[in-house]
């Protein structure tokens, strides 16, 4: 483990567009279903070799990270609200100081920040509004982005602000026939939509319920789009230009691939991994440069997903 570490300090040192990337004030944040029969999702964190995994939430409602910005752990809770009714909140990485940005009801979707953190894009529920809303750290609505699509989820910003890249589909829901989520970008005017990816015609591995595009990250160093897709009969990450112009397989690893999250400086991807019967999910850190692969969790819970990088001060 000493020189996994010692590889981190090398490659991590600096900072990032925006947070720093130093190991020793990194974390990363995860969901956890610590309870299945009372559907009990805490956050954990843990360090950067996995080292200390702490429940930082500890309380009986569905918590889920998604985002974290300025050393903050942005996310989703039922705790106030009816079951899976969520709110947005924000909290220290050792789980104090939480505040409720907005209790405006959202629907379970990845989100994004820009602006140094001070604007973040959210995914609202259905019955409450079909835009995507641009708010602001005390929940005020500064605009709305209509896509014009029938499905539109997962919003994630570029890395200057001006545009969007989120799933989206010319159906409503995965329930009807012949649904395919694909990634689209549009402006932050509204303007300009347009399809980046393509699922293979012939690929017919894929469930009904399964993403063909997983909900978006933005490696910012290298410039390209990251999202996960179920392919050739197992879920694997792919890439894709922000024009769309190129696609490709981003990862070879044998295990399934979800959820994931790029450290600031693009260097180190943060996964979860599972097995093909989808008995055992694990955070797993990746290696950009060398591809040096390792799982961070045990076997403690069967459910740890959606692993977010957290930057110290």
């Amino acid at each position: 483990m000493k020189s996994f570490l010692s590889l981190l300090l090398v490659l991590l040192a600096g900072c990032g567009p925006e947070e720093t990337s130093d190991p020793e004030r990194m974390i990363i944040a995860y969901n956890v279903l610590v309870d299945a029969d009372a559907d009990d999702y805490d956050i954990f964190t843990m360090k950067m070799d996995g080292s200390d995994p702490t429940n930082i939430t500890g309380n009986p409602d569905v918590a889920w990270t998604y985002l974290s910005s300025g050393g903050r752990i942005l996310f989703l809770s039922d705790r106030d609200s009816c079951a899976r009714c969520y709110g947005l909140y924000s909290m220290n990485p050792d789980g104090s100081g939480r505040t409720l940005i907005t209790s405006t009801r959202l629907r379970d979707s990845w989100m994004s920040v820009r602006k140094g953190g001070t604007e973040l894009i959210v995914n609202p529920h259905p019955s409450v509004d079909s835009s995507f809303n641009i708010i602001n750290l005390s929940g005020e609505v500064l605009s709305r982005i209509n896509t014009g699509l029938p499905y539109a989820s997962d919003p994630c910003f570029s890395p200057d602000g001006s545009r969007i890249v989120f799933r989206g589909a010319l159906l409503q829901s995965k329930r009807e026939e012949g649904f395919v989520d694909e990634l689209y970008m549009i402006n932050d005017d509204g303007t300009g939509l347009r399809q980046l990816t393509h699922y293979p015609e012939d690929d017919t591995t894929a469930p009904w319920f399964a993403y063909r595009a997983g909900p978006p990250r933005w490696n910012q160093a290298e410039n390209f789009i990251s999202y996960q897709s179920f392919q050739n009969g197992k879920y694997s990450l792919y890439a894709v230009t922000p024009d769309g112009a190129s696609q490709w397989k981003l990862t070879d690893i044998e295990m399934q691939e979800g959820y994931h999250d790029w450290s600031p400086d693009g260097k180190w991807l943060a996964v979860e991994v599972f097995d093909q019967e989808e008995t055992q999910f694990h955070v797993a850190l990746m290696n950009r440069e060398t591809k040096d692969f390792r799982i961070l969790t045990d076997t403690s819970y069967t459910y740890q997903q959606a692993p977010v990088f957290v930057s110290g001060p």
